[in-house]
């Protein structure tokens, strides 16, 4: 497979945030990924396979590194952050590439942001989001149940990183010091992380929800899923960094954007 073709779009705040494109328009609409927390859109979309796949499958990619992350700008002040800014972040590259419809894919973080945009931006045709459950239900946003907002934060700020106790802290820690991350970055987001309703009720695309067996941020899933009109969902093996590499993520996500018909 190719190198993408990357670029940079400012958004509607100034951030300018990395997009990398393969594929051609076609027939469907082109198809946007929003990548995981302290994750990026090669690690997260391109090294899992999903972009391979869904350009065999004859479609175009977009794939957008959030704010903080990648090759994206990195601040360290928590009032840039949110999902909700970075859902505004996928509708400035809408914007700027001409997108009138478009297939939304993400995952935990960035499942999340995309629940934002397809309650409010009529373009998602159709979506799949996973590594989430009912903790967006029932407490707006990444289950803090399972992963404590200042445990995170600490995690991420710690000088040493054998200092972290909570599991699922140093979990994303580890992931965070593998891919380089800016653990600061980062930090500013996990403090400001979604936590309110989000718009459910007003999503019309066709929505897809896929989560991991041992996914302790995506439990009950079922409830996501009844909570979106029409919304399924599939249950694939993995934990929560795990689910998301495996072929059955692959196939479910491919399969549900591209069981329309080619409408």
């Amino acid at each position: 497979m190719s190198a993408p073709m990357t670029s940079r779009v400012r958004g509607r705040d100034g951030i300018e945030v990395a997009v990398h494109r393969w594929g051609a328009p076609g027939e469907r609409p082109p198809v946007v990924l929003q990548h995981g927390f302290a994750a990026d859109s090669l690690r997260n979309w391109q090294d899992s396979g999903v972009v391979a796949a869904l350009l065999a499958d004859g479609r175009e990619v977009v794939a957008v590194d959030a704010r903080g992350h990648g090759a994206s700008d990195k601040p360290h002040d928590p009032a840039r952050y949110g999902e909700a800014a970075m859902a505004g972040d996928l509708a400035a590259v809408a914007d700027e590439l001409g997108l009138e419809r478009f297939d939304l894919a993400g995952y935990s973080m960035g499942g999340i942001v995309s629940l934002v945009l397809a309650g409010t931006d009529p373009r998602v045709r159709r979506l799949v989001v996973g590594g989430i459950g009912a903790g967006v239900v029932e407490r707006g946003g990444v289950d803090t149940r399972a992963l404590r907002t200042t445990a995170l934060v600490a995690a991420l700020e710690a000088d040493d990183p054998a200092t972290v106790t909570d599991p699922t802290a140093a979990a994303f820690r580890a992931f965070a010091d593998l891919t380089g991350a800016d653990r600061l970055a980062l930090a500013a987001h996990a403090r400001v992380v979604h936590a309110e309703s989000l718009p459910l009720g007003d999503i019309a695309a066709p929505t897809l929800v896929i989560a991991g067996d041992a996914d302790p941020l995506a439990a009950r899933p079922q409830v996501l899923a009844d909570a979106i009109t029409g919304g399924r969902l599939v249950v694939v093996p993995g934990d929560h960094l795990g689910a998301v590499r495996t072929p059955e993520f692959t196939r479910a996500l491919v399969g549900f954007l591209g069981d329309d018909g080619g409408s």
